[in-house]
């Protein structure tokens, strides 16, 4: 590929991904990122299936020197009587290691070549083509002209728009309430939360999921739970909406609902957990599903969620992101034209895109919005539920194509 100037727009996971991707290509490369300092990241954690994190290694994405957790197995259980932890239903595998978003995110930032400029406090405000490439356009009056443009803005997009303005994510109908907290303020006794457990508990309507990540820069351990409900209408009417500004703040009443939940549904140990997070730890995710009708359009590309949105408990957001960035230089890698690789790579991905957001819906319907009758179950009843919900293969991501 002749040496090209190219724009990533998003300066997050995908955007250094998308950074890596094209550099590695041979082009010029400039990262747009909104955020004037530190990306904030508030301790989300993370999880890459250990054959996906085999095949991102490989690909030179990511390595073992990145912080991360190593997590085994997936018990299931469900509010019985006074037992602490629940009563157990069941256990499914779950081969993954979990990392922090923060300090995932800082390694892939130091890994981007020095060549590559990395402008914070770019607030992009449209992208548009022309016959000798495209322009983007930013907030400050300021333009960048480039032979193409790398979308990596998540899922309220701008590069996205400039390609397929009808194209926008759409309200699932339910939410996660997200928290941290250090292992050290585990409630008692010890040993009842095993290290490379991620433990879930089904309750009508929801489920519970905690496990462990890297601490904050790589320190210690820290406690990620995920807490999947439908909330009430009034509250969660912001959420219909993509655009909304701050769609992950925590309302009072969102607080006081995913409280009510956890005292009727959670054995004691998982409400004392939910209670020993602090407030300014804690975050609403609003559920959304999209897929653009292709990755690629002139010189304009599209990566992560900016690409398709598929809901977290599929396992696969920052798998999908990565895959994308090495599928792109593959493409990038393999074309002597833009137009031959920016087909190339939108043909591999779109079926992907396509297949984990529908996993997305069936994981919600089968999680969430048509929960089964969870205190029935036991470990032949759970393998089969999850065998109908899942399916044989996608959870964690695909298999990238080598």
């Amino acid at each position: 590929m002749p040496a090209q100037r190219v724009a990533v727009v998003g300066g997050s996971i995908a955007g250094c991904a998308g950074a890596l991707a094209a550099s590695r290509s041979g082009a010029e490369v400039v990262v747009l990122e909104r955020a004037a300092g530190r990306l904030q990241d508030r301790g989300v954690g993370l999880m890459l299936h250990n054959d996906r994190y085999t095949e991102l290694e490989e690909a030179g994405y990511l390595d073992s020197s990145m912080p991360w957790h190593q997590l085994a197995r997936r018990p299931w259980a469900v509010r019985d009587g006074a037992a602490r932890t629940g009563r157990e239903i069941g256990v499914l595998p779950l081969p993954f290691r979990s990392y922090n978003w923060g300090s995932l995110w800082e390694e892939l930032r130091t890994r981007i070549p020095a060549g590559v400029e990395y402008r914070t406090g770019a607030q992009v405000s449209r992208v548009a083509q022309d016959a000798g490439g495209a322009v983007v356009h930013l907030g400050d009056g300021t333009q960048e002209h480039c032979d193409a443009v790398i979308g990596a803005d998540g899922y309220r997009s701008v590069v996205r728009k400039a390609m397929y303005p009808g194209a926008r994510a759409e309200y699932a109908g339910f939410i996660a309430w997200r928290g941290t907290l250090p292992e050290e303020r585990l409630p008692g006794p010890p040993g009842a939360f095993p290290d490379r457990d991620a433990a879930s508990v089904g309750f009508p309507g929801g489920h519970i999921l905690v496990y462990r990540i890297p601490g904050p820069g790589g320190v210690g351990t820290s406690v990620n739970w995920v807490f999947y409900a439908t909330p009430p209408a009034p509250a969660a009417a912001r959420f219909t909406d993509p655009r909304t500004v701050q769609p992950r703040v925590m309302s009072d009443a969102l607080r006081r609902c995913q409280l009510e939940l956890a005292a009727r549904h959670l054995p004691p140990f998982w409400q004392e957990v939910i209670h020993l997070t602090r407030p300014e730890d804690t975050f609403v995710q609003p559920m959304y599903d999209m897929l653009a009708p292709s990755y690629t359009l002139g010189r304009l590309v599209l990566l992560g969620d900016a690409a398709s949105v598929a809901r977290p408990n599929t396992g696969s957001g920052a798998v999908k992101a990565l895959q994308d960035a090495a599928a792109l230089e593959g493409a990038l890698r393999a074309h002597g034209r833009w137009q031959d690789a920016l087909a190339a790579y939108s043909t591999e991905r779109i079926p992907i895109g396509q297949a984990t957001v529908e996993l997305g819906r069936r994981l919600g319907r089968a999680q969430v919005t048509a929960t089964p009758d969870w205190q029935t179950m036991d470990q032949p009843a759970l393998e089969q539920w999850w065998l109908e919900a899942a399916g044989p293969t996608g959870f964690g991501g695909h298999a990238l194509r080598r």
